[in-house]
């Protein structure tokens, strides 16, 4: 397992990008007028969840990959001027505080427009100018990781600053599943963190290498806009990140991460009523009535 020198100094990781350029069908038809990024697990949208996760990892700066009618994700993010004097005036103060978490800093957003739907690999691509020469984190924000401690991502960054490569989070999934992810073919493993042999795309259970599977949650070195600029098409006719990440192993530390946290796939239904079950559970304002009205279900 390649682990970086004591004397050798990576670059501070401070930029994410995340892709939320996504028609969400799977939700319509309330995503008809709305980006499925805003729909809410309670009070929060699915963007916040992310955003928070980033900025505790310490990340600063983000780059929302869009597409048309995506334009209320940048309106949440801004200052909402009449409402918040409008609070300050009636001396709601409390519910300000609320707001807090939805600005951030002038200059620290941008926004590109992905114009057509060709993958993941062309999305990121897209952000070629906002990520230049930098590492950055990608976080797909219908993966919704509740962590009691480090967030997802920051211990990406650990482990990224650890092994002074690219690292993936990584959860194990049911063999006969494989065939629904991007899953590690895998070297060196010290039961969190392993060595990153090969990855494949979406492979039958009987082709799997392993079990493993990748989730919304990377940190990437730059040299990846070298793969995607290409163009190449993969799985599905559409440019796939992974096969880009791929010709990166052997060239650059390559790690999986097995991370500490759950994951809530709010891409879809059942995972995104689940998220909804668990945060509300864990609120001290919502968890005794929650757990009464469950009580009427199962």
């Amino acid at each position: 397992m390649q682990i970086r020198g004591e004397l050798n100094v990576v670059k501070p990781l401070k930029k994410a990008v995340l892709p939320v350029a996504g028609l969400g069908t799977r939700f319509l038809p309330a995503t008809k007028a709305m980006p499925k990024e805003m729909l809410p697990i309670v009070d929060r949208p699915l963007i916040q969840y992310a955003i928070d996760e980033a900025r505790e990892a310490g990340i600063d700066q983000f780059c929302l990959i869009t597409g048309r009618g995506k334009d209320s994700l940048i309106d949440y993010f801004d200052v909402a001027f009449e409402l918040e004097t409008t609070l300050r005036e009636r001396g709601r103060l409390s519910t300000l505080d609320i707001l807090k978490p939805s600005s951030i800093e002038a200059g620290s957003l941008s926004a590109v427009r992905q114009q057509e739907p060709l993958g993941l690999g062309h999305a990121i691509w897209c952000a070629r100018t906002f990520i230049g020469d930098d590492p950055f984190a990608i976080l797909l924000p219908d993966d919704v990781v509740k962590s009691g401690g480090r967030s997802c991502v920051g211990q990406l960054v650990d482990a990224y600053n650890q092994t002074g490569g690219n690292v993936v989070a990584v959860s194990e999934v049911p063999n006969e599943h494989t065939h629904r992810y991007g899953i590690l073919d895998i070297g060196a493993d010290d039961g969190r963190l392993v060595e990153v042999k090969g990855l494949v795309e979406k492979p039958k259970p009987e082709e799997a290498p392993s079990n493993l599977s990748i989730i919304g949650r990377y940190v990437l070195l730059p040299n990846v806009l070298e793969h995607l600029s290409k163009l190449e098409k993969g799985a599905g006719g559409e440019v796939q990140l992974t096969d880009a990440m791929a010709k990166m192993i052997g060239h650059h530390p390559f790690h999986g991460l097995r991370y500490d946290g759950t994951r809530y796939d709010c891409g879809d239904k059942i995972g995104f009523l689940e998220a909804q079950i668990a945060f509300s559970l864990d609120r001290e304002d919502l968890a005794p009535a929650v757990h009464e009205f469950l009580k009427k279900y199962v």
